[in-house]
């Protein structure tokens, strides 16, 4: 109701402002800073650490060859003391890739074509800790048709690269980060786990709190949201498309959180919450999972012969990620530390893994330009002046905002039968050791709550997507 009227809009915004109309009745401090800060580089490059995909930024070493950005394009940005090259041998330079949208089909949105592009940011990570943007090109291809954008360009055209590069964002975070790997991937434990795993059996215990709801909530996701229709560029045809080239790129690696931060090489990003917190919930849901393991497989030849464990594990290879042993995901496990390597992915990726790619949604995305659904004309070709006009021309016009907001509201909405990361109150262990690691467990959330408590208290902006707290046990919103 509160949107009555706006979703029988099909024409673009007249001004900035009026976007705020939309969802007036929700602000919240993160809302509000978006709107006030949308436009900032040093916000922009704040999201690839504590957004809602903090996954994708990684180091870069060395320029790929498809992005010739020189010394001379940054060097204002850069400070007089270094240079391009410098910084790239200090560790300070890094990169987004959306390469995975190249070639990716759209549809057609109030009767008119839409367009994606697969851009890449050069970003750089100041002796302050702000992390800026240094250069942007919005194709895979240099050339006289995909000019290199610098802060230095007119106002509108460089806040519309960068708005390139959120919509970018939209369609790598909602198709790979959120529908792969935290829901799809959660269904494929959930079933495997049900099929494979009688009641009795002591990982069913462990992974049954993990994996609840995690089958209905995905049913009721390929029935309303990623049904034929809807307001997303990609449409299903290339929503598919987009699924399944992240599928043969996903890997092992990527989904166990330590290896994932290691091999982006953002071990010493400043101000990194994402990675500070999720290192400990992953430490601290490790420490659980081995005391589970010790007390239910003795031996390596314990876990080797479980084979209701091993046929669980290989369901979960063949079905889950076809079977590819490209991706390093275990078809069976042959030791104790590979079970809870294992298990510990299983859990990190239904809980907190998901709350930090679905819990800001909305507060980050209330103010549309700051996360675009779909962009209405294609990527700029030259560096001519952008008025606001054709800025407001270019991102989603008023129905198709206020659609994807309401979708995004929905899925930001608190459950009211939320259980928190660590609370069992079904008690599948009635043994005493396992109830004693459930306690150690949550008097380690516990703490890190209060750490993370402490440390946001400094902060202009709070991170509280892997506050324990708000973290749901299973994917089920």
């Amino acid at each position: 109701c509160k949107i009555k009227g706006f979703l029988d809009r099909p024409y673009s915004w007249e001004k900035l402002a009026d976007i705020l109309k939309v969802f007036w009745f929700y602000r919240n401090p993160v809302s509000e800073y978006v709107f006030e800060h949308w436009q900032e580089d040093a916000f922009f490059g704040y999201q690839y650490l504590n957004g809602f995909n903090p996954v994708l930024i990684q180091k870069c070493t060395a320029l790929p060859e498809n992005f010739p950005v020189t010394q001379e394009m940054v060097a204002g940005f850069l400070g007089e003391s270094t240079s391009l090259q410098e910084e790239l041998q200090r560790g300070s330079i890094y990169i987004a890739d959306y390469k995975l949208l190249e070639d990716i089909p759209t549809t057609k949105v109030n009767g008119h074509q839409q367009y994606i592009a697969a851009p890449l940011c050069l970003l750089h990570q100041k002796p302050s800790g702000e992390v800026v943007p240094l250069a942007i090109q919005l194709s895979q291809h240099p050339g006289p048709e995909s000019p290199i954008f610098l802060p230095s360009d007119s106002e509108w055209l460089w806040t519309l690269a960068k708005t390139w590069v959120r919509n970018s964002e939209f369609h790598l975070h909602e198709v790979t980060s959120h529908l792969l790997r935290a829901h799809l991937l959660a269904e494929v434990f959930a079933v495997a786990t049900q099929r494979q795993l009688p009641m009795c059996h002591p990982l069913y215990k462990l992974l049954i709190p993990h994996i609840r709801f995690s089958i209905h909530i995905d049913v009721l996701a390929r029935t309303f949201l990623i049904s034929p229709g809807g307001a997303i560029a990609t449409g299903r045809r290339g929503l598919a498309e987009l699924l399944r080239k992240a599928l043969e790129n996903l890997t092992y690696t990527t989904l166990c959180f330590p290896d994932d931060i290691q091999e982006r090489g953002v071990a010493s990003l400043q101000n990194y919450y994402y990675k500070d917190d999720g290192l400990k919930i992953w430490a601290a849901i490790e420490s659980f999972v081995s005391g589970i393991v010790t007390i239910y497989y003795q031996t390596s030849l314990s876990v080797q012969s479980d084979h209701e464990l091993q046929a669980w594990v290989g369901e979960i290879f063949a079905k889950g990620f076809l079977g590819r042993q490209a991706s390093g995901i275990p078809s069976a496990l042959g030791t104790m530390a590979e079970l809870t390597k294992y298990l510990t992915m299983v859990i990190f990726t239904c809980s907190a893994y998901h709350a930090a790619v679905n819990a800001g949604q909305f507060e980050l995305a209330a103010f549309m330009p700051n996360y675009p659904s779909s962009m209405r004309k294609p990527p700029p070709r030259n560096k001519a002046k952008v008025t606001l006009k054709q800025f407001l021309d270019t991102i989603p016009e008023m129905n198709t905002t206020s659609l994807i907001l309401s979708v995004l509201w929905v899925l930001r909405n608190e459950d009211r039968d939320m259980r928190p990361l660590g609370t069992y109150p079904e008690e599948h262990f009635t043994e005493h050791g396992p109830k004693q690691l459930m306690a150690a467990f949550q008097d380690r959330l516990a703490e890190i709550s209060r750490e993370i408590k402490e440390r946001n208290r400094s902060l202009s902006l709070s991170y509280n997507y892997m506050y324990p707290p708000n973290i749901e046990n299973s994917t089920a919103i």
